[in-house]
Parts: structure tokens; sequence; C-alpha cells
């Protein structure tokens, strides 16, 4: 982090403004929000700075900047265009110990002024240390466009109600969870849509905070499916959940990227497993969730890919249910379809894949597989884990008919930093794969539609590691 982020109260605090421009009405007009009492320094004064002075009051001093005019001031703005008054503005507060800003200007700057999102008293900033500032303004566009107009009202009557809370409920992690109860509910819904009066919303919000007093926290476990790694892949409602859980339990190939995305007070457990390596078994797993929920804790448990498609999900979600404890699914992109996407291959395509199966060949499960319709025409196979299998999963497929030059490719951390795509045919994606040190987690894609490896869209702007092969008929 190059620069801490900071809220100042300026209320009462003299704040000198350096510049009579335009750039410096729109300074001076954000620092009189914010209660500060201005000290200008300009030679001549445009109309609305001229205007801002007039109807808010503050000092006008019709020179050129000097060092002394920053003496008592807790930071000075400079909004000029002129590079040797903004470094002496800079200079000044240095030696002065006082806060600079000079607009567009880091090198004469102690401290940047972000890009503002105001729904007082919920005030959201921006900043990218002076990187960018059109990346800046098109994320204050796009996060102005997410917050209600009424949110600060919310906000507001919510800080009403902390001192009954507070009272109600003395344990501070009850407290959360009726907060997060409260902000999800109907009352909240109405307050932002404004459909609620002032004393209807008093005795609605004191019958929900009786009603949660008078009862035991019950916990809950939501199944989470992280994706395939790409933490901008999470589902919206994922990564709010994510923000509200007490406890997460992980596997271990849900990348520090997505846990990232977890409350950061929230406690962590990770119950990777390897294969022939398990750190933890399947029936701690169980029992881990239920005692945590029965704790009234909000238990997470994040699963790479989806949890019901080869995550045990199931045996996960029916040991909760089992235990009477309230569960939730929060389904995730597959792995495959993650591959499929960055790799620009289509799972199914007209005259080369009317299907897909996803199968995993892994363990004493392989041997019971159907391989004669694996191996059939006119669709696509995907192999979950397959990398370690590559060479046993091959031979099957050419043993029930499967012909040499059929299409294959393998994609190792999909979606991820790292990203690796072998393609191939089934006589050399073994070889290929050994060759190129492609290691868990990878997919195995097998069909005519692995011939478009590399090659479709976005996708053929990384290229296979070899090019890719394909059946033709």
């Amino acid at each position: 982090m190059d620069y801490l982020p900071l809220f100042l109260d300026l209320r009462g605090r003299t704040v000198l403004l350096v510049g009579g421009g335009e750039v410096a009405a729109r300074k001076a007009s954000l620092l009189l929000e914010a209660g500060a009492s201005l000290r200008v320094v300009s030679p001549v004064l445009g109309g609305e700075l001229a205007e801002l002075l007039a109807r808010h009051g503050g000092e006008h001093l019709p020179m050129a900047f000097e060092a002394a005019h920053i003496a008592g001031c807790a930071l000075a703005i400079a909004a000029t265009d002129d590079a040797a008054a903004n470094l002496a503005v800079g200079a000044a507060g240095r030696a002065a110990n006082v806060w600079v800003n000079a607009v567009d200007d880091p090198a004469a700057s102690s401290c940047l002024m972000p890009a503002i999102i105001d729904r007082s008293p919920i005030v959201v900033a921006v900043g990218s240390g002076g990187a960018s500032p059109t990346m800046v303004r098109r994320l204050r566009a796009q996060i102005e466009s997410l917050l209600p107009q009424r949110l600060g009202d919310l906000a507001r009557r919510a800080g009403g109600w902390r001192a009954a809370v507070r009272a109600a409920l003395p344990d501070t992690d009850r407290r959360r969870r009726f907060w997060d109860t409260f902000f999800e509910g109907e009352l909240a819904a109405r307050l932002l849509a404004g459909a609620v009066g002032d004393a209807q919303a008093d005795a609605q919000f004191q019958a929900l905070l009786a009603a949660d007093a008078g009862s035991a926290p019950r916990g809950i476990v939501w199944l989470i499916g992280a994706g395939p790694g790409d933490p901008d892949l999470l589902t919206l409602r994922a990564q709010q959940l994510l923000q509200q859980c007490d406890v997460v339990l992980h596997d271990r190939l849900v990348p520090e990227a997505v846990l990232a995305r977890v409350r950061r007070d929230a406690l962590r457990i990770s119950v990777g497993k390897q294969p022939g390596q398990h750190r933890t078994t399947q029936a701690r797993i169980n029992e881990l969730l239920v005692d945590y929920a029965r704790r009234g804790w909000r238990v997470a448990r994040l699963k790479g890919g989806d949890p019901l498609v080869f995550g045990r999900g199931g045996e996960e979600l029916a040991a909760v249910l089992a235990a009477g404890l309230p569960a939730m699914v929060v389904p995730g992109i597959t792995a495959a379809l993650g591959a499929a996407a960055e790799s620009g291959i289509p799972l199914t395509h007209r005259g080369s894949s009317q299907s897909v199966v996803f199968v995993t060949a892994m363990g004493e499960s392989a041997a019971a597989l159907d391989w004669r319709t694996l191996a059939a025409p006119l669709q696509t196979a995907v192999f979950y884990m397959g990398s370690a299998q590559l060479p046993a999963i091959v031979e099957q497929l050419r043993a029930h008919g499967a012909p040499a030059l059929r299409a294959a490719a393998v994609i190792e951390r999909a979606t991820q930093p790292g990203q690796r795509l072998v393609a191939g045919t089934l006589a050399d994606i073994a070889a290929r794969t050994a060759a190129a040190g492609i290691g868990a987690p990878a997919l195995l894609v097998v069909g005519d539609v692995a011939g478009y490896a590399g090659t479709l869209g976005l996708a053929a702007q990384a290229a296979p590691i070899h090019p890719p092969g394909a059946e033709r008929r």
C-alpha cells in the first residue's frame, strides 16, 4: 500500500488553498462541505470561487504564495497550473509538518485527494496513488451507480439505534450478526426506498431487536463455490457471504487471491486434501462444519470450482442437514467451464460435439467407468484431476475405440496467473504434457472441440504450448 487512506475531520480547521481558478473552486466546494475554514491565496479569484467565499466566508489573500501563509493550517491544497508554485507549497508544507496536496502533481504532494462518492455519512474514497486518474474516475462512476441514494439516511438511522442494540446484545459477534441480518432484510430495503415512516421504522426495528435478543443464535453452513481460481469469477452472492462468515473451512486449491475476499477477522481453517496425503479426513470436515454451526457461527465451506461437482459437497450437505442445522449451497463456476473459456474450447459445437461429460478417473472408480461411451465420437469428455492419470486415461480411451488423432488438450491452473495449455492428440498428449512439466491442478479435454484450443477469440492471444491436432472425418 503506497498511501494510507484517512478521513480528516476539518470542521473549524483552517485549510490553505493556493489558486483562484476552476480547479481551486472545485476543491473549495469540497472543503467547505467538510466544514473547513478557507484561507485562499491567489492574485485573482475566478467568479465561482469568489461567490463561494462570499456565501460561506473565508480569508482571501490577493498575492502570490509565501511560505508564511501555511502557518496554522491543518492542510494545504495547491491548485495552480504553475509547477514551481506547487513545489513551493509542497516544500513549505514539509517544513511546517502540514500535509500538502498539489492537484495532478504527486511529486509536490505529501497526500493525495481521492475521488469521492458521497452518501454522507457513508463516504467512499477511490485513489490510484496518482497513477491513473482516468481509471479512478471510471471506478467512481461504477461504484456510485451501485450505492442507493438514500444509503446515508439508512446509515444515520442505524447510528441512532446503535445504543439500543448494544444494550440488548452485549456480545460483539452477536451484534455483528444482527446488523448483517438487518441490512439484508425487508426493513432496510423499505428504508432505502423511502417507503416507511419514522415511527413505523422505529417500531419495526425494536420488534426485530427484541426477537433476536430473545432467541439463541443459530448457526448456518454455506457451501460456497470458489470457482476455478480467478477471484473475479466469484459470484456476487459468494462474495457477500464471505464477508459475513465467522469461520471459513477452505480447500488447498482455493488460491490466496480468493481467500483475500474473506472477512478479515474470520477464523480460517485449511482442510485441504491431496491424493494419498489426506491432511483432514472427510469425516473430520463434516464434524467441524456441524460443531461450528452448533455454536451459532456462520460457517463458510469454501470449495474450488462448484461445491457439488467432484467436491464431495453432497456429503457435507447431508451431514449438516442430518444434524438439524440449516445449510445453503452457493454455486461456483466449475473448473471445466473456466478452462474451456480461457483456452477457447467450445465444450459443445455443431458438427463436432453434441454432448459433454465431466468425469474423474481417480482411484479404483476409474475401472468402473464406461470407457466405450467416453471414447465415442461427437462428444466432449472432460477429465478432472487428469494430469497424474493421463497415460492410463489415454490407454483406456484408445483401447475402447478412440482414434489416435482425436484432439486433446490439457489446461493447467485455468483462469489463474501462470495458466498453461498443451494441445495435441491422443497419440502424443501424454508425452507433450510430460515434456512441458504440467502439474496439478490440471484438466484434460478430449474430443474434436479440443482442436480449437488457443484459436478462438481472446484465447487465441495465448497460443498453446504445442499446436493442436484434430480428428478429421
